[in-house]
């Protein structure tokens, strides 16, 4: 048996949440759930190699990806499936993200919402100007024209 699918099961015979960095295998759900939540996924990259994913019995929970910059994180694409809302599955995806980019030797990463600006306040990140935000980042489709100019800028400093 294929190692990913003997985990797979493996998380589903203990009814429990894994937390996958085998996004490529499930990139159709992926593009499905960020659909469903109106998340954008014209910009995806080809190969989801910065992204994570949660996995339930009945399939994909939730997502969340990692644009890198030089020295710089972008997190984007966090969304997790309505019936699996409050169980902690996005605190699980934001905490793996955060250490992949520490892994990675990132500094800081920046986000920018229209809706979850409060949550990601309670996960250590903090309101930032457009202003301040290194031009790696401005470079990013989705800080150039994916998301309005209206959207939150906000920031994490990893230590």
């Amino acid at each position: 048996m294929h190692p990913l699918v003997a985990s797979l099961v493996a998380a589903a015979v203990k009814n429990m949440t894994m937390i996958s960095t085998q996004a490529n295998y499930y990139k159709a759900g992926i593009i499905d759930l960020l659909r469903a939540e109106g998340l954008p996924t014209d910009d995806l990259p080809q190969k989801l190699e910065n992204f994570v994913l949660s996995i339930e019995e009945e399939g994909i929970s939730g997502v969340c990806g990692l644009e890198i910059y030089s020295k710089y994180g972008l997190l984007r694409s966090l969304a997790v499936v309505k019936t699996h809302c409050n169980k902690g599955i996005a605190g699980q995806l934001i905490r793996q993200i955060e250490q992949n980019a520490v892994s990675n030797g990132l500094r800081n990463i920046y986000l920018l919402t229209e809706t979850a600006s409060a949550y990601f306040l309670n996960k250590g990140y903090e309101n930032v100007a457009r202003e301040n935000v290194p031009e790696e980042i401005k470079q990013s489709t989705e800080f150039s024209h994916v998301c309005p100019v209206s959207a939150i800028v906000m920031k994490k400093d990893l230590k």
